[in-house]
């Protein structure tokens, strides 16, 4: 029995390709972002943070690791782990092809496919940490080595290789590790599963690409396993390794969050594909409740440093908080294959909102330097870290151009390379538009009708977002345009007439015309908003938002608010005694959002608890101004908090 899709097509390039579902994702080669926020940080990406990744890759090794004789030896450098992050610079560098031709990438490309070639072994393995002299064993420690991950990242390598023109080497490749994985682990072979879940949605994509029913059976087969506790048992629990509970039976996402979010993702992908309605449901059960309650407000996940994990619900630190880059991407790609099997607009919210506060945050400028953590609280200023400099610790501070362990920055990349392919898809009878930015559409409906539109906006600067019929076929089709849930007030216009629309999806159904244009207006403004009193660690305190983007305090440089007249805005001041007064609406200004606060008197050198004063004996209400809180961190060194105590 083979899988089958006629959607496939190997030079679309679409990371996910599901066989069935409500919506159809769409290629790079149907979807092109032109201009604007996030056209701008690909095209970076692809000038400078490939390049950045593969230098560092080279320099520490991880590259050399693939030998060319493949017999390795103990002098093997980086984490055991590491194979997978040259596995995902591939992943990006194959979509980046896929997005633009550049014949100086293409041949970096293959010369990387033949290193990964020539490493592997004539029954399919590969992994340059296990197996070789001096090395231990293949598949001797499953809870933490991390060669199940490594060869998912490699088929998913492939998988984009293939859909982006080249479907040879690397796909043959990817396919003899797979048949390995599937003699290995299959019914009548090891009965274990990868400390690191992620080979889950590899095989099913890697099914979807080939037709080879194998793949999602093992897939499915891993999914089944998990939750049994087959896996040693580990200082953190059994929920870090997502082996504490099987996964149709938790009511929550929980322990290691990128290990527990690439479950999520490859457990939909095997529900898609079986047909398993009941698996489907109970995934977007444990998302709906992951969101309600163990989210931060950027979209963050994680908020345990210890063990990188989600914590109880409701149990959210700002100062704490890990929100690591990795698990935003991770929650990304959940998020659109619940889109795309559901047709739930909502779960483009969750995109929205992680890609400008935590994707935007974490990649520096000139994508060169990244976050690993997502910290919504600096309580001291960051330091400068030199441009050759490896940090040890990932786990807070400042951007850096490489940490020891440095998942984040391919993430980044193979994300943006690929992101024109999540902002629309296609429906039987129309498309339908998820994220805002200036781009191009253009695709075939399902009756072969020719169809597109080109899409200007200044979103989320401006809320206005411009759709304009570029090309169409005779007879009605239908536009469906995402209105954000903060979107209260939202109008469209249509042919000149204009009316008003709530949150959620708005279908415009006509028979169109080339030029007709659609006027969607967001209510893009500054707002206070709340948090849920049980999270107690922000309770008392109001966040900023203006449309998609969390706003944060920003001090450059600490020194005195009441010494200093020039410091009114957040380039200096002690953000641990800021006071927002909630009463005065926060307003736009030039580069921010301007709040009124005062800055209290701190405390004394001594014991820091005292009785309740009746009033401050700060300074009297000063504007201070807030910065977007994917923008921080970029002036150089600075102290930040996301959530601020009210008057």
């Amino acid at each position: 029995m083979t899988v089958t899709s006629p959607e496939v097509d190997l030079t679309g390039g679409r990371p996910v390709v599901p066989s069935r579902g409500a919506l159809r994702p769409l290629g790079l080669g149907e979807v092109r972002l032109t201009g604007g926020f996030w056209s701008a940080r690909q095209q970076v990406n692809g000038a400078a943070t490939l390049a950045h990744g593969r230098s560092w890759m080279d320099r520490l090794g991880w590259t050399g690791n693939f030998t060319a004789d493949g017999t390795g030896s103990v002098d093997r450098r980086g984490r055991q782990f590491s194979d997978s992050e040259v596995y995902k610079l591939i992943e990006a560098m194959a979509w980046e092809l896929g997005r633009r031709p550049d014949p100086a990438l293409a041949t970096e490309l293959d010369e990387l496919t033949g290193a990964v070639a020539a490493a592997q072994s004539p029954d399919g393995y590969v992994n340059t940490a296990f197996g070789r002299p001096g090395q231990p064993g293949r598949y001797t420690d499953l809870a933490s080595g991390h060669e199940l991950y490594c060869t998912g990242h490699l088929l998913q390598a492939a998988v984009a290789r293939a859909r982006t023109g080249d479907g040879g080497r690397l796909l043959d490749v990817a396919r003899r590790a797979a048949d390995h994985v599937c003699d290995t682990f299959g019914p009548d072979g090891i009965p274990g599963l990868c400390g690191h879940p992620e080979i889950e949605t590899a095989l099913v994509e890697l099914a979807r690409l080939t037709g080879q029913r194998r793949y999602l059976d093992q897939a499915a087969l891993f999914v089944a396993r998990r939750g049994h506790r087959s896996l040693p048992p580990h200082a953190f629990g059994w929920s870090y390794y997502s082996d504490d509970i099987p996964v149709r039976a938790a009511d929550v996402l929980r322990g290691h969050a990128v290990r527990a979010l690439y479950l999520a993702s490859g457990a939909v992908d095997v529900a898609v594909e079986t047909g398993d309605d009941e698996l489907l449901a109970a995934v977007a059960a444990q998302f709906d409740r992951t969101l309600a309650r163990r989210t931060y407000l950027t979209g963050g996940m994680g908020s345990r440093h210890t063990d990188e994990a989600f914590g109880d619900d409701f149990v959210l630190p700002a100062d704490r908080a890990y929100s690591e880059t990795c698990a935003g991407i991770a929650a990304i790609m959940l998020a659109w294959r619940l889109l795309l099997a559901t047709g739930e607009s909502r779960y483009g919210d969750v995109i929205e909102r992680i890609l400008f506060n935590v994707v935007a945050t974490a990649i520096s400028d000139d994508g060169r330097s990244f976050f690993y953590a997502n910290t919504l609280h600096q309580r001291t200023p960051t330091r400068p870290v030199p441009d050759d400099e490896e940090q040890l610790g990932f786990g807070g501070g400042p951007r850096a151009p490489w940490y020891e362990v440095s998942c984040c920055l391919p993430n980044i990349a193979r994300l943006l390379a690929s992101l024109g392919t999540y902002l629309a898809t296609a429906g039987d009878d129309g498309l339908r538009l998820h994220q805002y930015a200036d781009a191009e559409v253009a695709t075939r409906l399902a009756d072969g009708r020719r169809v597109g539109l080109a899409v200007r906006t200044r979103y989320p600067d401006d809320g206005l977002v411009l759709v304009r019929i570029t090309e169409t076929g005779a007879g009605p089709w239908s536009v469906t345009l995402r209105v954000p849930d903060w979107a209260d007030g939202a109008t469209l216009v249509v042919g000149g007439e204009r009316r008003a629309v709530a949150p959620g999806a708005v279908e415009v159904r006509r028979e169109y015309a080339v030029g007709d244009e659609i006027r969607l207006e967001l209510p893009v403004r500054p707002r206070f908003t709340v948090p849920d009193p049980r999270i107690d660690a922000v309770r008392g305190c109001v966040a900023v938002e203006r449309g998609p983007v969390v706003y944060c305090a920003e001090a450059t440089r600490p020194v005195a608010v009441d010494t200093d007249p020039d410091a009114t805005t957040t380039d200096g001041g002690d953000l641990d005694t800021i006071r927002i007064d909630p009463a005065v609406v926060p307003v736009d200004v030039a580069d921010g959002v301007e709040v009124r606060a005062r800055f209290d008197a701190p405390g004394g050198a001594g014991w820091p608890y005292r009785p309740p004063a009746a009033t401050s004996a700060g300074p009297g209400s000063v504007p201070v101004r807030l910065v977007p809180y994917h923008r921080w961190g970029r002036r150089g060194p600075a102290t930040m908090r996301v959530w601020l105590p009210t008057t």
